[in-house]
């Protein structure tokens, strides 16, 4: 099965060495996204709602980009340096995404690249 890498100046270039995305198939693997803004590559961070909000458009840009959207998440992972924020990840995931949710882990970090309070990554199964 050849792989397919994922790329679009709609959301931040990659900081390192991965692919914003790799496509397997009908399977999608989505890198971790901060809260950068692809633009200017700088954290989108006056409040956690920010930070949040840019995690979930930069995720969606790169699904977009593989010809998929958030609507074929089947596994969100969430990292979170503040387990406190959890409650706000909830509430705008949910702006987000609409039942049937994908399945998703909250994980509780130490420190996140550039100093992001928040990270998501996700696997996409298209239809």
């Amino acid at each position: 099965m050849a792989r397919q890498i994922i790329h679009t100046d709609d959301a931040p270039a990659a900081i390192g060495t991965y692919s914003q995305a790799v496509r397997c198939g009908d399977t999608v693997y989505l890198s971790g996204q901060i809260p950068l803004d692809p633009k200017t590559m700088q954290l989108v961070n006056a409040t956690i709602e920010d930070e949040i909000h840019q995690v979930f458009r930069n995720l969606a840009a790169v699904a977009k980009a593989s010809g998929a959207s958030l609507a074929q998440v089947a596994k969100l992972n969430v990292f979170l340096t503040d387990l406190a924020h959890f409650a706000k990840v909830n509430e705008i995931m949910a702006q987000y995404f609409s039942a049937p949710f994908p399945a998703r882990a909250a994980v509780g970090v130490a420190q996140l690249p550039r100093g992001a309070r928040v990270e998501a990554d996700c696997i996409i199964v298209v239809d």
